[in-house]
Order: C-alpha cells, then sequence, then structure tokens
C-alpha cells in the first residue's frame, strides 16, 4: 500500500525557495483542465512544481494530467505524478501524504483537483508565509455555485483574524478550510502526516487541531484566491456528524483551565454537549442558559448516566443571568442577529470568556 519517496536532503537544500503545488486526485476528469489552467495562471515568478498522485482513478485523470506536462513545464512548473490502480482508493489522506512524499518544495500549497486557483494564490500567500513562517495559512473564497452552502461560506469569509483561533470548536470545520492551505515543508514536518483512516475519516480537521496541540498559528490573506466548488461527491460528504461531533468534544481544551462553566443552550444541543463530556467536566457545569421561558421555568435539567449515581440537577436560568465562562452551543446566523446581540449584551471576549461549539 505505501508507495512513498522521500526526497533526500540535498535534493531539498538545492530546492530552496520553492514551491510545491500539492494536488491529490481521484477520478477528477471533469474539473482538471479548468483547474490545471489556473496553476498554468499563477503571477508567481519564482520556482513551482505540481505534485500529482492519482488515487486508483477509473476515468482519465492521470493521462490528463500527463498531457499537460509540456505546457507547465513551458511556464517553468515542472511535474511530478504517480498513483496506483488498485480495485479501491486509498483516501484523500493516503494521496495527500504520497504527493507531498514525492515533492521537494519548501512550501507547500495545497490544491484540490475540483477547485481553481486565482493568479495571484502562489505569490501572495507566499508573502504572508514570509511574514508568519510558523502558521497555516489560508485566504477568502468564491463558492460556486453560487448560492450554494451560503452560512458556510460567509463564515468562511468573514471571521476576523482572532476568531481563526478561537472559532475552532464549530461544527464548520477547520477555521481556514483545506483547499485554501499553504504552509512551509517545515511545518508540515513538525506536525507529521496525514490521517490515512480512508473514507469517513476528516484528514483536514485532524491535522487541523493536531497543528493547534503542537503551536502553529493560523492565519489568512484576506483576499478570495480561490474557487472554492460544491458538488455531491466530493469527499467531505463521507464523513459522520457524529465521528466530528467526537473529535470537537476531545479537543475542548479550554476545560482542563476552567473550574466551572455555562452551557449557553438548554435545548438539544447543549444537553447533547453535556452527555458527552467526562464525569470530571460534567461535574464542572454550574448552569444552563437560554431564553425560552419554557425552558427556564422548568428550573433545572437532569441526567441519569446510570441507576448506581444519583441524577444531577443543573440550573436552567434566562442568559441575563448567567455567568462566564459560557460554551456556546447556538448556531450563528440562523436568528436573524438576535442571538448575536444578544451576546454583544454582554460585554464578553470571545476566547476568555466563551467559545463557540455550534
Amino acid at each position: 500500500r505505501r508507495v512513498q519517496t522521500r526526497i533526500s536532503s540535498s535534493e531539498l537544500s538545492s530546492a530552496r525557495q520553492s514551491h510545491s503545488i500539492i494536488m491529490p486526485v481521484h477520478n477528477a476528469a471533469h474539473w482538471l483542465d479548468e483547474c490545471l489552467q489556473s496553476i498554468l495562471n499563477q503571477d508567481f515568478t519564482g520556482s513551482m512544481e505540481l505534485s500529482v498522485f492519482d488515487d486508483a482513478s477509473t476515468d482519465n485523470s492521470r493521462k490528463m494530467v500527463e498531457d499537460w506536462r509540456e505546457r507547465l513545464e513551458t511556464k517553468g512548473i515542472s511535474l511530478k505524478i504517480s498513483g496506483h490502480d488498485s480495485a479501491q482508493p486509498n483516501g484523500v489522506g493516503f494521496a495527500k501524504n504520497q504527493a507531498i512524499f514525492q515533492s521537494c518544495g519548501e512550501y507547500l500549497c495545497f490544491q484540490d483537483a475540483d477547485d481553481v486557483m486565482k493568479p495571484q494564490r502562489v505569490r501572495l500567500q507566499h508573502e504572508a508565509a514570509l511574514r508568519h513562517p510558523h502558521s497555516l495559512i489560508g485566504c477568502r473564497v468564491e463558492r460556486i455555485p453560487e448560492g450554494s452552502t451560503e452560512r458556510y461560506t460567509r463564515w468562511i469569509n468573514k471571521l476576523t483574524q482572532e476568531q481563526l483561533s478561537t472559532q475552532v470548536l464549530t461544527s464548520h470545520g477547520p477555521t481556514v478550510i483545506m483547499p485554501t492551505w499553504f504552509c512551509s515543508r517545515m511545518s508540515f514536518d513538525k506536525i507529521g502526516q496525514f490521517d490515512e483512516g480512508g473514507k469517513g475519516v476528516p484528514e483536514d480537521l485532524l491535522f487541523f487541531y493536531h497543528s493547534l496541540r503542537q503551536g502553529l498559528g493560523v492565519r489568512r490573506v484576506d483576499q478570495c484566491l480561490l474557487v472554492y466548488r460544491y458538488h455531491e461527491k466530493a469527499a467531505t460528504h463521507s464523513v459522520s456528524e457524529d465521528t466530528i461531533w467526537k473529535l470537537r468534544v476531545a479537543f475542548l481544551q479550554v476545560l482542563t483551565q476552567w473550574e466551572s462553566f455555562t452551557i449557553w443552550n438548554a435545548g438539544k444541543q447543549g444537553r447533547k454537549l453535556y452527555r458527552s463530556l467526562s464525569p470530571a467536566n460534567q461535574k464542572k457545569v454550574k448552569a444552563f442558559c437560554d431564553v425560552d421561558e419554557k425552558k427556564i421555568q422548568k428550573g433545572f435539567y437532569t441526567y441519569e448516566e446510570s441507576k448506581e449515581r444519583p441524577k444531577p440537577k443543573i440550573p436552567v436560568v434566562h442568559f441575563k443571568k448567567a455567568s462566564a465562562p459560557f460554551i456556546i452551543c447556538v448556531k450563528l446566523d440562523l436568528t436573524g442577529g438576535v442571538f448575536e446581540e444578544n451576546l454583544t449584551s454582554l460585554q464578553l471576549e470571545e476566547g476568555k470568556d466563551y467559545y463557540h461549539f455550534n
């Protein structure tokens, strides 16, 4: 299964300041011409290579990429392409790792075969990486077809620089999305390779969380540098909500720093979070808060985990009577601004007094 070939230190030395565009491919023939043309159109004047790994495509994806070799090399972009013809693909994480192992650039620019780069992408992200050498660099995106995943797209593009680090627990996933990633090889080597669990494993979220644990920063070029395509065959659709939920709960590291906290939402999502916590963290929940008078009038939330343990009685209060810190289980951008106004009225600091878990 493993087909990797690592680049020697002498090759890496000679490739200093070069850039490797990392592109996993699986049955991408429908989009490849547009994607490869956008790579050809880059206005970056430094050294570039395109490293492609074909993960058992059954269409003519690999031949299509090969057909672009002369055009790419005429523009000064070298091409490395390999792959395998097994009966089943090994997954996106595997394909990304193989493309990285065969590449030699000092910087890695990740590109999905169904997306399109804007001409200035490599240049502007390279400039950002020079300013922030220990960060994962992203960018704003244009979502196509127009109108698809509108709330998600607004979230991607409107996060502040601070929120790139504080909103890492939302169900949306990484605050700088995988198709926009750009980083140094040094940073990638520090974090380690992508998870190769295959279908149903969110290799991008796992890598993102591990990068944060390793102390890597998160930055974004505040320009649209990628056309980000939505379609039903995208690998992200194979990942279950339950898998994402468990990873987010496991990454709730802030709870180790808090002696107690309030869960904002006494409804389904808030109660689910409570039940997902360890017994030690459940004991830290001092209250639920909400705006729903029916929930507040009940007075308490009770949960019987087992007959051996007594039911905890956790107060349910109005948000104005609750105290920080909060874990907020209310989805953003769904109440016409009402929830956001309520939160703002408390004059709290995100990343200190509250974190979103929605």
